[in-house]
C-alpha cells in the first residue's frame, strides 16, 4: 500500500492522522504542504481543494480527512491493525 500524507504545519487533523499511522505501524511518506509550493499544487490537483489532511492511498483521494475517516477507509481495505 503506498500512502501519501499532504499536511501542515500546526494543524492538529494532521497531527491526529501521523499518529494514527505511526501507532498502527502504516508506512506514509508525509508532504508537508505549508512550506512547498509544489507539494501543494500537487494536492490541490489531485483533491481539487487546499485543506489538509489530504491523503493519496493507492490513488483514492481522501480530502480533508481526520483519524477517524483514515482509520474506517483503512479498516474497509484489510488493512492489519484497523
Amino acid at each position: 500500500m503506498n500512502i501519501i500524507l499532504y499536511t501542515k504545519k500546526g494543524c492538529p487533523w494532521c497531527d491526529g492522522v501521523r499518529a494514527l499511522l505511526d501507532e498502527k505501524k502504516v508506512s506514509y511518506e508525509e508532504r508537508e504542504v505549508t512550506s512547498s509550493k509544489k507539494f501543494f499544487d500537487e494536492m490541490i490537483a489531485k483533491s481539487g481543494q487546499s485543506k489538509a489532511p489530504t491523503l493519496d492511498i493507492d490513488g483514492e483521494i481522501l480530502a480533508d480527512s481526520d483519524k477517524d475517516q483514515v482509520a474506517e477507509y483503512l479498516k474497509s481495505k484489510g488493512v492489519a491493525g484497523f
